[in-house]
């Protein structure tokens, strides 16, 4: 699915991503764990293609196609999808609205037709419903005024209707309560699937007790400094990343 090999990414004149190398395949999930600064958002953004990041060395590929040669709107296009830590704000436009336009982009990039009306309202009831989300609460301007968990529900909910096939989660925990965070977790894994696959990017083990890895691996100093199964991640709550970050000194 995604193959990363010797990534290297500046911002401005500060290079964050030094020599990264990543292998995902089709039907895994795996978390991407790290302390601060590590360089774990500039990967998720230099991935989905925002503006400012500079890759100058290496490669990205999304089932062999060149994902660095293709702009935010081709890759959303193929399948890319990134959850943000903080989602924006976009005063004036109605979630619905934008949910529907953004899919309705994404059928006509691949040469689909549309979505109808009254079947993309279907699919965001169905969709709002698992979610617990109150569908007046999706004519209301994207995010305006929702609460944390609330952002991030509507972040799932974004991806239980576009059907993305690769999956950036950046820090979804950010933020949720308990009773949130088990919420957003059951929306995730209902996007398990073995033609899709998922980066999970978090601090903390407690996102991982819901939705479990495949693999863990962590980056420090720029570059995937140890992998391992699950239980890396519980080595990493009970003794912190100090040695790691040593290591990528």
């Amino acid at each position: 699915m995604l193959s990363i090999e010797n990534l290297r990414v500046s911002i401005g004149d500060k290079e964050i991503i030094k020599g990264l190398s990543l292998d995902i395949p089709t039907g895994e999930v795996h978390a991407l764990m790290g302390p601060n600064g590590a360089g774990k958002s500039t990967l998720s953004y230099t991935l989905s293609g925002r503006s400012g990041y500079e890759v100058t060395e290496g490669s990205a590929t999304l089932n062999g196609e060149d994902l660095l040669a293709l702009d935010p709107s081709e890759r959303a296009a193929r399948g890319v999808f990134l959850s943000f830590q903080y989602p924006l704000e976009i005063p004036g436009v109605p979630s619905l609205t934008f949910i529907r336009a953004a899919l309705n982009a994404q059928r006509k990039a691949r040469g689909e037709g549309e979505v109808s009306a009254p079947v993309f309202l279907k699919l965001a009831r169905e969709a709002a419903s698992k979610l617990k989300i109150d569908f007046d609460m999706l004519k209301r301007p994207l995010n305006v005024g929702f609460s944390g968990g609330e952002k991030k529900r509507m972040e799932i909910l974004q991806m239980a209707i576009l059907q993305p096939r690769f999956l950036i989660l950046d820090e979804t925990d950010s933020g949720l309560d308990i009773d949130a965070l088990k919420i957003v977790s059951e929306g995730v894994n209902a996007m398990r699937a073995p033609d899709r696959a998922m980066l999970v990017i978090t601090h903390y083990q407690r996102l991982l007790d819901y939705i479990k890895p495949d693999r863990v691996h962590v980056l420090a100093g720029g570059r995937i400094v140890a992998s391992g199964g699950p239980e890396l991640a519980l080595e990493l709550e009970e003794r912190g990343y100090d040695q790691y970050a040593k290591a990528a000194a």
